[in-house]
């Protein structure tokens, strides 16, 4: 008897799969693209702030161009990351490490259009005061910023695009 009732007993419940909830989104942040930007440009501001407080920081002793690069480097690795975990909602470590050669890449190019505009502002007035140099970097930052968005959205983190 006990074997009949075994047979036709239910099997037991494994596991609960669990599956991650998905919040719906109202209005133009329902378009992952409108979050995404969102994102970034939190990221942006915090890394924009810290790269300015470098560069007014160690430009009297580097000196313009060198104090850009180097508040453009040290601020590259922690850009790459939170863009990368909060952007574009990537966590696992799966080709972090090629993410942020990739995010230096970009980073090369944000030097470019920087300094090339910090160049420029000293050709027109070679004698330009820390202030105005701060206003160069931040206005022509503001074009890194949409060329560095469109690269890594379309680039490096083009596997997280929909998210």
């Amino acid at each position: 008897m006990d074997a009949q009732l075994e047979e036709h007993s239910p099997a037991p419940a494994g596991p609960a799969v669990r599956f991650p909830v998905r919040r719906r989104h109202r209005g133009l942040l329902r378009y992952p693209l409108v979050r995404q930007l969102l994102r970034f440009t939190a990221v942006g501001v915090v890394c924009t702030v810290t790269s300015l407080a470098l560069y007014a920081f160690l430009r009297p002793y580097l000196g313009p161009q060198p104090a850009n690069a180097t508040a453009l480097i040290l601020t590259s690795l922690m850009n790459t990351a939170l863009n990368r975990r909060l952007t574009f909602k990537i966590t696992e470590r799966h080709r972090m490490k090629r993410d942020h050669v990739n995010g230096l890449i970009v980073i090369l190019v944000a030097l470019l259009i920087t300094g090339g505009s910090l160049g420029i502002l000293h050709w027109i007035n070679p004698d330009a005061t820390v202030a105005a140099e701060l206003w160069t970097t931040t206005l022509s930052g503001f074009v890194a910023t949409a060329v560095r968005f469109t690269l890594l959205r379309h680039w490096i983190f083009r596997r997280a695009r929909h998210r």
